[in-house]
């Protein structure tokens, strides 16, 4: 029989330990006296067994159902997932598709009663684990309380040393850091510089921090330290907690670490752990009075009139943000690579967009189109033939949708039956139960959204007089509408701008109707004409 494995570790420990290599010894020493086959490896290294989405696991599921292989071996059932709706959900998935499971540490489960201690068995590594987890976060607790440091990693101006014998770790301090620490918080609290002058100076003095892929400093990684109370000798713990982000920077497929965020505390739950200090508490103070009123005086908090921001980007792909030289004088879009890679040169060699030049281009053609019945016509019309395209994918993104929602029901039923043999307890399967019902309700609702979208799309536009009036009514209002009306209509509209200093095109939608009458509209060649600082074309 033709088979693959799967083998994971979850930590840069275990790998180094070459546990992975452990594991796909004895899975080739199973498949040699099983007189298996092996024909692909699937291998996730530093992923935690929580966490289903994997690169690794994705690409066995994906073969799966393309029937590559026949069989599937894999050393215990943790390495596949720490969670046991996870197991038994992947389980299914392979099964259904036709493809035999194997594990080296447990037997196949042939009957019923072989499935039901099966799954017990993983309630019990879940519920095992738990318990280290808890049992290691009440000993860093206690250990905090007790006055000792047990983070190894020590902030900037401090060397962290490690317990030995009956010595627990320490902050020690780092002699060539803390000269650095105090020269930043002096610059600031005596000389009145910014966070940005500060990044500035340490590159003039060619002062690098610990860890950097450019070599620079970042004004977040300065904020933190303009922020930390240890260097006044005050290290907390216990102050803030681990969650998932609402709004991520970065929306990625695939995340080693979910809780990338964090939350603070009750300051009354905060732990104080003495340690060295490296500056006073007044210069602590008076830096982060200077802080706040270089924030209050800062030139970009004075607003200027930018109809575009948050839709214009760089044709290099990164967001245009507004500039305003010479307290406002001239007004531009310019690329953010620039603030992205300060103080190293950008990336980008994209000159600025005049603001107030791309601001009336774009409300021109938005003008010219919402007032003319041709040009509404003719794009819905288009509009009208892409929608019946969208209806058609969607028909079969539902029926995948569907699938996974039907297995989902299942895994429900299982838990249920295992409550129902009195083998966990209530309070146990709502924990079961609750991402069971979590993924429903997502799945449930792509599933409504993309009935939506495949409706039958009405035979029948929107007639002449409808377009007329509509037509009519914009040309009187659009003339005399003010500035925050103007960037209102825009932000609906309008999804996306890419400009540079000869090309704007305009991505969006113009609703004229009620239900599903929208209308695309584009512009593209519309060439902005070459500002200089001094200077703005006319158009």
């Amino acid at each position: 029989m033709l088979v693959a494995y799967y083998a994971r570790v979850s930590t840069q420990r275990q790998e180094n330990e070459q546990t992975i290599d452990t594991q796909i010894l004895a899975i080739n020493d199973y498949a040699k006296s099983n007189n298996l086959t092996i024909v692909k490896e699937y291998k996730d290294e530093g992923w935690s067994g929580t966490i289903l989405a994997r690169p690794a696991l994705d690409e066995l599921r994906l073969d799966a159902k393309n029937k590559l292989w026949e069989g599937l071996i894999i050393y215990d059932p943790d390495r596949l997932a720490r969670k046991y709706s996870y197991q038994s959900l992947v389980i299914d998935e392979l099964e259904e598709a036709g493809i035999k499971v194997l594990f080296v540490t447990t037997p196949p489960a042939i009957t019923d009663e072989d499935r039901l201690l099966y799954g017990v068995k993983g309630l019990f590594a879940e519920y095992e684990r738990t318990r280290i987890a808890d049992r290691f976060r009440l000993g860093k607790l206690r250990k905090a309380r007790e006055g000792h440091i047990s983070t190894p990693q020590a902030p900037y101006g401090y060397d962290y040393v490690k317990k030995q014998d009956q010595t627990q770790g320490y902050f020690r301090i780092n002699k060539r850091e803390a000269e650095v620490v105090k020269m930043i918080f002096s610059w600031i609290a005596d000389q009145g510089f910014s966070v940005r002058d500060v990044v500035k100076k340490l590159q003039e003095l060619n002062i690098s921090p610990r860890r950097s892929k450019r070599g620079v400093w970042n004004t977040s990684t300065l904020s933190n330290i303009l922020r930390n109370e240890t260097y006044v000798g005050k290290a907390y713990y216990y102050k803030s907690y681990a969650v998932v982000p609402e709004n991520p920077l970065k929306q990625e497929k695939y995340r080693k670490v979910k809780k990338t965020s964090r939350r603070l505390r009750p300051h009354e739950e905060w732990i104080n752990i003495p340690c060295p200090r490296l500056i006073n508490q007044e210069l602590f103070d008076r830096t982060r009075q200077q802080l706040k009123s270089n924030f209050e005086l800062c030139n970009r908090n004075k607003k200027n009139e930018y109809l575009l921001s948050g839709r214009i980007y760089c044709i290099c792909g990164k967001r245009r943000n507004g500039e305003g030289p010479q307290k406002g004088k001239h007004l531009y879009y310019r690329c953010s690579s620039r603030v992205q890679s300060f103080p190293l040169k950008s990336d980008c060699e994209e000159r600025g967009v005049n603001a107030r030049i791309a601001d009336k281009i774009t409300w021109d053609r938005i003008s010219k189109l919402m007032s003319s019945p041709e040009l509404i016509r003719k794009q819905a019309e288009r509009w009208m033939s892409n929608k019946s395209v969208k209806k058609v994918n969607a028909n079969g993104s539902i029926e995948i949708l569907e699938k996974e929602l039907d297995s989902l029901k299942k895994e429900e039923q299982r838990y249920l039956k295992v409550y129902g043999a009195e083998l966990i307890t209530f309070e146990k399967l709502q924990d079961l139960l609750r991402d069971i019902k979590a993924n429903q309700a997502s799945l449930e609702g792509q599933i409504s959204a993309l009935k939506e979208q495949s409706l039958d799309i009405p035979k029948n536009l929107p007639n002449k007089e409808q377009i007329r009036l509509f037509a009519q009514k914009a040309k009187e209002l659009l003339p005399i509408l003010g500035f925050e009306t103007k960037r209102v209509i825009v932000r609906e509209l309008v999804d996306k701008i890419t400009a540079s200093q000869r090309e704007m095109t305009i991505y969006g939608y113009l609703p004229i109707g009620k239900e599903n009458n929208y209308v695309n509209f584009w512009s593209i060649n519309r060439d902005s004409g070459i500002t200089q600082c001094w200077k703005v074309d006319a158009v």
